[in-house]
């Protein structure tokens, strides 16, 4: 992709954001459910499973060359707040 100007980068990376949001908001939907179907708060940190998804986003960040340090220090952080939520959610039931 080929830029004109830094009002198109920015514009472009305003409409990426835009796209990260919803995506991050319809996890959160997903998180709030899993919590339901999890029978201890080990499940909820679930230690093994953040490790798979870890591993996973590393090899697509490598894919679509994305840096594969900071996308797994952008989910080691998203993945903590989540189980921070779900905490909170499998608490409640």
């Amino acid at each position: 992709m080929k830029f004109n100007s830094l009002d198109e980068v920015r514009s472009d990376i305003d409409r990426i954001d835009d796209e990260i949001i919803k995506l991050i908001a319809e996890r959160t939907a997903c998180v709030k459910q899993a919590s339901s179907f999890k029978k201890s708060e080990d499940g909820v940190k679930a230690p093994n499973r953040v490790e798979a998804v870890i591993q996973k986003v590393r090899e697509k960040s490598l894919e679509y060359g994305a840096n594969p340090d900071m996308v797994e220090s952008l989910y080691r952080e998203m993945i903590s707040k989540f189980i921070n939520m779900e905490m909170n959610e499998f608490k409640k039931n």
